[in-house]
């Protein structure tokens, strides 16, 4: 096990670089500057603003100096944010953007596997069919339609929930049903595969040979080998539904990081964009490691070599 956290860890560091070096390039090569979306500016008010922030130097300058704060932790200065730095922004704004995450993906559990598991246990009947259009509806319903869907028929018409914010319970209940509802869709298909694939193996025949009812058949010897695809899923799952909840808290109008990236992006604030992308991107590599230690331990056939 330690060995093969090391040879993760090792493997993540040329990752992470290559994702660093890129975003840096591209959000530069992006017409524009941070200071160009402003009230217009002087030349000599311009020119000491971009001295400021090291703006002036050689873009390679401005390169390896960003590498040699990134390696003491300093994510740099945020040029939308007047005094706050990149780290004091994402250290407010994250906590909201995994409160979110973790509420959607609980409910994304909380529908996917009771449909799939059904579906799987009572086949071609009407439970199968049910758990199955439940799964299209939210294969094919992308969250930023579902979520003016729900905000004009529960916020606007029906009143019981409020449009936007994040302030009491009731507010997390329309955004996390909305994101949670489309991996819910994956989770249910994916689990109606694996338990069908599991409950036609040959252990499985003989434990209803000796007598097993279908409860202990599905839920102590088929589940877990039926739960190896959505447990593979779960990793990018998670990771989308961090990474993807800008949508969301856009249309719920969140103040989590995933809104913050978005207007970041628009005004060209060069460090906060780099700063989320690094976040995303270190959660997501540790998410898949995550996952992988979960598979070996479901599936003792699997080696972490």
């Amino acid at each position: 096990m330690l060995r093969f956290f090391v040879r993760r860890l090792l493997e993540t560091i040329p990752v992470m670089f290559v994702i660093v070096t890129a975003t840096f390039f591209m959000i530069r090569f992006v017409p524009g500057g941070p200071f160009t979306t402003e009230k217009a500016v002087s030349a000599d008010v311009l020119r000491n603003l971009n001295a400021h922030y090291g703006l002036d130097q050689p873009l390679y300058r401005q390169y390896f100096s960003y590498l040699g704060n990134l390696l003491h932790g300093d994510l740099g200065p945020s040029f939308r944010y007047t005094n706050r730095t990149v780290n004091e922004v994402i250290a407010d704004k994250l906590p909201t953007s995994l409160e979110l995450g973790g509420w959607s993906l609980l409910v994304a559990l909380g529908i996917g596997l009771p449909l799939g598991i059904m579906a799987a246990a009572r086949r071609n009947t009407w439970l199968d069919y049910l758990g199955s259009s439940v799964g299209m509806l939210g294969l094919c319903v992308p969250t930023f339609v579902l979520g003016p869907i729900a905000v004009l028929i529960f916020s606007i018409h029906f009143r019981w929930f409020n449009a936007s914010g994040w302030y009491g319970p009731e507010d997390r209940v329309l955004p996390c049903l909305v994101m949670g509802f489309f991996y819910s869709a994956y989770i249910a298909r994916l689990t109606r595969a694996g338990l069908l694939d599991m409950l036609n193996q040959d252990f499985i025949r003989t434990a209803r040979a000796k007598g097993a009812g279908e409860l202990r058949v599905i839920f102590r010897h088929a589940l877990r080998g039926g739960l190896l695809p959505v447990v593979a899923f779960l990793g990018p799952a998670t990771a989308g539904i961090l990474t993807g909840s800008f949508v969301i808290e856009m249309i719920f109008q969140i103040p989590g990081l995933g809104r913050e990236f978005v207007t970041s992006a628009l005004s060209r604030d060069y460090t906060m964009v780099l700063g989320t992308v690094i976040l995303y991107a270190a959660l997501i590599i540790a998410l898949n490691l995550v996952v992988d230690v979960v598979q070996v331990w479901l599936n003792p056939k699997l080696k972490l070599e």
